[in-house]
């Protein structure tokens, strides 16, 4: 199947509000309201140019939040459509950011999730996330994570 990772464009928010709903709806019992991410305002998210749609065979089927700090990228939100996990899809998602904050000049990404989202929690470290912290942000119990990133070439050491 063809897929791409491409900068989200006007037309794609409905598309993009519901691949968030449908990705998050499962964690709203555990939390005991809506994740973050389904509060997030997308048309103004996409009209910044924060936004990466992942579109299989022309349609949205994953979406990137990337928020750029004054030292680090911030992984905002990865979003994939239930139907598509298994895939590697949510990989390509996350090596897709880390890849643009190398492009941008970023030594460092983070992220942040739920405590009660434990398979996220489970799945960064493998992906050579470490965590930092935990602590409440807007409301919400979070784990924080981040990830040391190389420049092309490797360490100029």
């Amino acid at each position: 199947m063809k897929t791409a990772i491409e900068p989200a464009a006007s037309g794609d928010v409905a598309a993009i509000e519901r691949v968030v709903r449908d990705a998050y709806t499962p964690y709203i019992a555990r939390m005991g309201k809506p994740p973050g991410p389904m509060l997030d305002d997308y048309a103004a998210l996409v009209a910044e140019g924060r936004v990466w749609v992942l579109r299989e065979e022309g349609e949205v089927v994953g979406a990137l939040v990337l928020l750029p700090q004054p030292d680090h990228l911030l992984l905002d939100n990865v979003a994939l459509a239930p139907s598509r996990h298994g895939k590697g899809l949510g990989r390509r998602l996350v090596a897709f950011a880390e890849e643009e904050a190398v492009r941008r000049g970023f030594r460092e990404i983070r992220l942040y999730t739920h405590e009660t989202m434990h398979e996220n929690i489970a799945l960064y470290p493998r992906l050579g996330y470490a965590v930092t912290g935990r602590g409440e942000q807007a409301g919400y119990s979070r784990v924080f994570m981040r990830k040391t990133l190389e420049p092309p070439g490797g360490s100029s050491g």
